[in-house]
């Protein structure tokens, strides 16, 4: 089960009790027949020491949490109009990785948006290092008409947004490959979901892609399989 949202981090804000996104995850989690519970895009601050001793308890809760960080610069998150800064981030990252040894943090980031520097690129480009997402989706700023940002002064130029885009790309498929080579040679429990070519594919807990070549129709079924080898997006399992 996937519990996705244009805003996930607000539902039971519009309740008049206290029910909150943590509470619903942990009825859900005693539903007979749900093997696997996986959290859609969430707001960074809704990842509190709290919220995270609940949900650590969550035996079906998936290992593999997606943070929409926008950037890793403080003064382009300030543009943007974002409520946490990098440092609040950072500590949220800690968290997870605390009491998830095995997440997978994967996070949308925009290049080129009004004002970007390339120093305040390269702040974010650290940054990303730093942190080691599994995977970022990287979106070139658009403008939108009737936004603040459409008029806002210091456009970017579309080439640089290319080159910027580039750049960030490439260290998302380095920390991909790098990441999914920790498993070979691992026994790994996936749910496989569909077949092409004769490959079956599906996901493991923390959310990582693997691979099956079979003869056998095992949709929907949950298989402990050892990693053989690694590729850049997905693992392979035998």
């Amino acid at each position: 089960m996937v519990i996705t949202g244009i805003h996930i981090a607000s539902y039971g804000k519009d309740f008049e009790n206290t029910y909150r996104l943590i509470d619903l995850l942990e009825e859900i989690n005693t539903i007979k027949g749900i093997q696997r519970i996986r959290l859609g895009s969430i707001e960074p601050l809704l990842i509190t020491e709290t919220f995270v001793d609940r949900l650590e308890k969550l035996e079906k809760v998936c290992h593999q949490f997606h943070l929409s960080l926008q950037s890793g610069c403080d003064e382009t998150l300030k543009r943007m109009n974002r409520r946490y800064t990098t440092e609040q981030f950072k500590q949220i990252v800690n968290l997870l990785r605390e009491k998830f040894k095995d997440a997978i943090l994967t996070t949308d980031v925009i290049v080129g948006f009004p004002g970007e520097s390339e120093k305040e690129f390269e702040n974010t480009y650290k940054f990303l290092e730093e942190i080691n997402f599994y995977k970022m989706h990287v979106f070139k700023y658009s403008p939108r008409k009737g936004t603040k940002a459409a008029i806002m002064p210091e456009q970017i130029d579309g080439n640089k947004k290319e080159e910027r885009s580039r750049r960030l790309i490439a260290l998302s498929n380095k920390n991909e490959k790098a990441y999914n080579e920790q498993y070979v040679g691992k026994e790994v429990e996936i749910l496989f979901e569909e077949e092409k070519n004769g490959i079956w594919q599906g996901h493991t807990k923390n959310y990582i892609l693997g691979h099956y070549k079979t003869g056998e129709n095992i949709e929907n079924k949950i298989l402990k399989l050892k990693c053989i080898s690694a590729e850049e997006e997905y693992i392979i399992v035998g």
